[in-house]
């Protein structure tokens, strides 16, 4: 018969314990007793881009792909695709944009998502392009933070294996920045 997993009356002596063996005993501030146990799962879940297919197609074809408002009297260009333009509510189209453009601000991440744990820290950039109207929120890698100022040159780098996943690009410093 197996032994009766150890209690612990704080949690983060819980955790500890889960990590070494798979289960302990909690005892919270009036005595109740609960077990908890380590269960990892994983789950299939199926996705649909709609709208925003061609994004993530063109990443696999190493192109970036923003969306422009149809309406003469607008043409706000997005570096972010949308459907529909946000200044006056008409339907957008597709278009390339440059793989080059500049810093225009970042982040260092500490933490992350799962998809993120093994690179942190990590750079997280707004990139700017000439001609686009918005900024697009992407990873920048092969960078120190201390390196990085506002308006440096960037330029986008492609999963040579797409995920059609949007860490199917980044963006790096440009050569000679």
């Amino acid at each position: 018969m197996k032994e009766k997993p150890p209690t612990f009356e704080k949690f983060r002596d819980v955790q500890a314990e889960l990590e070494r063996s798979g289960a302990a005993i909690f005892r919270d501030k009036d005595g109740v007793e609960s077990l908890v146990i380590r269960y990892p799962y994983s789950i299939q879940y199926i996705h649909s881009y709609a709208e925003d297919s061609p994004f993530f197609l063109g990443l696999a074809e190493g192109k970036l792909k923003g969306s422009k408002c149809t309406a003469r009297r607008c043409g706000t260009t997005y570096a972010t695709p949308r459907s529909h333009c946000m200044a006056c509510g008409a339907p957008t189209a597709w278009i390339d944009l440059p793989l080059r453009g500049r810093l225009h601000s970042w982040t260092t991440c500490h933490f992350g998502s799962e998809a993120f744990l093994k690179e942190t820290p990590y750079n997280l950039a707004l990139v700017e392009f000439d001609g686009v109207d918005s900024l697009l929120l992407v990873r920048l890698k092969d960078a120190q933070e201390s390196d990085l100022y506002v308006g440096m040159p960037v330029e986008a780098r492609f999963d040579p294996n797409p995920r059609y996943s949007i860490t199917d690009v980044w963006f790096v410093p440009a050569a000679g920045a």
